[in-house]
């Protein structure tokens, strides 16, 4: 039995924005990006899952979306951008992403870049893969490791948006977040989602997003 393929947890702004323009190590999801995740970094679930401290988080609708994003997943697909800011061949194996020794994936984690690099095993059972040979490749890969479990996708937009295309994603869970970014990474520009099979099963609006489900039929 062959798990899903999912995203969950994915934000955009009101005009369609993944990201900002301009990422850089000190603005990973570029100029205005972080202010799209609002809903999520306040919620319980994520700051139980991303080592905060202190602040216990917030319950409700959103804290929803959140726990379930993270449930049940046997493997990851990232793409290199959100694995971390370097770019071109690696000039070393230093950077071992955004999340400290132990990541909060907890599972395997395939990473696309065009450039070969070994494993990077971490603490809590994650081990990082960096896969030279496309989205098929990875999603075999991810297949393999996951036992049956689903795949999320994790980012940033321009992997979500070639798993779409080749109408490889079971089912994408998209949080729109009240902010104008103006420019950046867009999500759906040139996407005909329709044509590619999917529609919209769900709606649930929070204080802070909008939370769709868009499944293919």
């Amino acid at each position: 039995m062959t798990g899903r393929l999912v995203v969950r947890g994915f934000t955009i702004s009101l005009d369609g924005y993944g990201a900002g323009p301009r990422q850089s190590q000190e603005e990973p999801l570029g100029a205005g990006g972080e202010s799209l995740h609002g809903w999520l970094v306040n919620t319980s679930s994520f700051k139980r899952t991303h080592g905060g401290t202190g602040d216990p988080g917030a319950g409700g609708i959103d804290d929803e979306f959140a726990e379930r994003s993270m449930e049940g997943m046997g493997a990851w697909i990232m793409g290199r951008n959100m694995f971390g800011p370097v770019r071109g061949p690696w000039p070393d194996e230093s950077w071992r992403g955004w999340w400290g020794e132990n990541p909060p994936y907890h599972v395997p984690v395939f990473v696309l870049t065009h450039h070969e690099r070994r494993p990077l095993e971490m603490e809590g059972g994650n081990v990082f893969h960096f896969i030279t040979g496309g989205i098929h490749a990875a999603l075999d890969r991810a297949q393999k490791a996951a036992g049956g479990k689903d795949i999320r996708v994790g980012g940033g937009v321009s992997v979500v948006r070639q798993y779409l295309q080749s109408r490889l994603v079971d089912e994408l869970h998209l949080a729109v977040s009240p902010i104008l970014l103006g420019s950046g990474e867009h999500l759906l520009a040139g996407l005909d989602l329709v044509a590619l099979g999917y529609r919209c099963t769900d709606s649930v609006a929070s204080e802070r997003a909008v939370h769709y489900t868009i499944a293919r039929a």
